[in-house]
């Protein structure tokens, strides 16, 4: 089989229609789909690049002791979570391809058994397809019945629809992966912006025992600082995981660039941005939620992430097509799993100027 046809059709291709259509509106198109930062990159990670680009040499897939340190020192000012090791961190060119190269860089393969939410990014999905495995998407861990998973996924404040997971829940998947001795990977890259709940990361002792043993949690500059075009992003946890990736990684050449580590590196030094940052979703998010719900629509979840989980009741293309009628184009729920299919994720990343014109045509 063609490795292309492990995979179906690239979602995004699906929305050129809808998008069309959107873009052909007299004020233009508001694209809230994709929800790529608009936002100017922090300065002080675009002035690190700068005096880091005479980068000559080879970095290394570890990256330096100085930017796994930011990584420990930025999860213990900003969450509270000390003890971690820098030897527990692993730089990567950004979340998705470590997720998408992650099931078959840690060795798993056809006859193994992978874990994805019912509602996911679809790249959990592409993970296991792109080693041969099977994949299973279930939100409990009843639905796994005897069958014993090799690594599961798990996705809070979660894609697309902004769900927090408490920490009774995240703890009860810590302890039934370990008694299966399976890994459990938490992407947790929208953990600095969370609305309505608090922020659980599977790395604080109060949910792992203290232990990091067969846990990874993925994190990535990508929103919360505006990079996503740096593919600034890091693993933390288990360290003979970690240790594992690193050796894999050096023989295929996965080794962020020298510029972009130096330019990461600054960013997590520096909280102000991040905090500036939240501010202007709040308010985003708060107009674009009000035009929605006073539209008719009716809000699920979105206690987190950069997303309004949004329905009218209707099958989810019907919802975009009228949308893209009014000029905005939104993802359609069934990217994201057939639970997906009566809903349709709305971005809140677009302009502050884009946002009030949704916002006027919605009325």
């Amino acid at each position: 089989m063609p490795l292309s046809d492990r995979f179906p059709d690239f979602p995004w291709d699906t929305l050129a229609a809808a998008k069309a259509k959107a873009a052909s509106h007299p004020g233009g198109i508001v694209d809230l789909s994709i929800g790529t930062p608009v936002d100017p990159a922090p300065q002080c990670a675009q002035d690190a690049l700068a005096q880091a680009a005479d980068a000559h040499g080879y970095p290394t897939v570890f990256g330096t002791q100085d930017l796994r340190q930011s990584v420990v020192d930025w999860f213990e000012r900003r969450f509270d979570i000390s003890g971690l090791s820098a030897n527990a961190v692993l730089p990567t060119i950004g979340s998705k391809e470590l997720i998408a190269n992650l099931v078959l860089q840690l060795g798993f393969g056809p006859g193994d058994l992978i874990g994805v939410p019912e509602l996911a990014y679809p790249t959990y999905a592409v993970s296991a397809q792109l080693a041969g495995a099977e994949y299973l998407a279930t939100d409990s861990t009843i639905g796994f019945g005897p069958r014993r998973p090799k690594l599961v996924f798990i996705n809070s404040p979660a894609n697309p629809h902004g769900q927090v997971f408490g920490a009774e829940h995240v703890r009860k998947w810590v302890e039934w992966c370990r008694e299966r001795d399976a890994i459990l990977v938490s992407d947790e890259c929208y953990l600095e912006f969370v609305w309505e709940a608090e922020p659980v990361s599977v790395l604080d002792p109060a949910i792992n025992g203290g232990s990091l043993d067969n846990i990874l949690a993925l994190h990535s500059l990508s929103k919360r600082s505006n990079m996503a075009g740096y593919r600034a992003a890091f693993a933390v946890g288990d360290e003979r995981i970690i240790s594992e990736l690193v050796q894999v990684r050096k023989h295929t050449g996965f080794m962020m660039p020298a510029p972009i580590a130096a330019a990461m590196q600054a960013a997590l030094g520096d909280d102000a941005h991040v905090d500036e940052q939240r501010v202007r979703y709040v308010e985003r998010r708060k107009r674009l939620q009000r035009a929605l719900v006073n539209a008719g629509f009716e809000i699920s979840h979105s206690e987190g992430s950069l997303y309004l989980w949004a329905t009218r009741n209707e099958p989810c293309r019907y919802t975009v097509e009228w949308l893209a009628e009014l000029g905005i184009l939104v993802a359609p729920g069934e990217f994201y799993g057939a639970r997906g299919a009566n809903h349709v994720r709305v971005a809140f990343t677009a302009t502050d100027e884009r946002i009030d014109e949704a916002v006027e045509r919605l009325r």
